[in-house]
């Protein structure tokens, strides 16, 4: 498996990702500049955190108009996994990509510390190495991880499982303490919470190790049913 790993000006994120991908897989990891037209090579992409054009306008406003863009939409159609974190899920929001959008933390303060989420949808790509309703440690590190939506919208989450993780303390005031959300396809994962600094015990949590894992798990499972047909 082949992952890609993002990489916009002020992109700070990027070698925590490639670093998770490299130790708790093993696997082919890449890093891909902003400029790229062509991700066919990739199977799954990792949009990584970070201040993509120094979050000028809003956060992800810019980088969702770079050439690479339109490659993640393709391969977000094709069925590819494609997982934003933090920037990465502003710019997927900003692109069109989930719905809803991220605005400043009601406490009007950047939050950086760990966080108990909820896996609310074990059932993603990213999720199935974990239980439902099981509680994880992951780290924040954001100013504008208020995810917000309107109630047409919500309603549309609830019905189609797209949320993917809940906070329990709820650090930035987002809505229904939304953390993560899916497409409705499942295989594209936003969410504000770095699993990519949970992959080692050295981190202080290897709760997020297992997003990667899944990941893992469900294109071999995908490729070994292709293989039998």
């Amino acid at each position: 498996m082949k992952f890609a790993v993002l990489v916009f000006p002020g992109s700070n994120c990027d070698i925590d990702c490639y670093k998770a991908v490299e130790d708790s897989l093993g696997e082919p990891v890449e890093y891909v500049w902003h400029t790229a037209t062509d991700l066919s090579a990739y199977d799954c992409i990792l949009v990584p955190g970070g201040f993509s054009y120094g979050d000028y306008l809003r956060c992800g406003a810019i980088s969702r108009f770079a050439p690479v863009m339109a490659e993640v939409a393709k391969a977000a159609e094709q069925g590819k996994f494609v997982l934003g974190i933090c920037n990465g899920f502003q710019i997927l929001t900003e692109a069109g990509l989930l719905p809803g959008a991220l605005r400043r933390n009601m406490s009007m303060k950047f939050r950086c510390h760990d966080t108990v989420l909820k896996v609310v949808n074990n059932t993603t790509p990213f999720t199935v190495d974990y239980a439902k309703d099981e509680e994880i440690v992951i780290p924040i590190a954001h100013g504008e991880g208020n995810y917000y939506c309107d109630e047409e919208t919500m309603a549309g989450l609830k019905a189609n499982n797209q949320i993917v993780f809940t906070y329990s303390d709820n650090p930035n005031g987002s809505v229904e303490h939304i953390a993560g959300i899916c497409n409705v396809q499942g295989n594209v994962v936003g969410m504000m919470p770095h699993p990519e600094r949970a992959a080692n015990s050295l981190l202080g949590s290897e709760d997020g190790k297992r997003m990667f894992t899944s990941i893992l798990k469900t294109w071999r499972d995908r490729y070994d049913a292709a293989s039998i047909r």
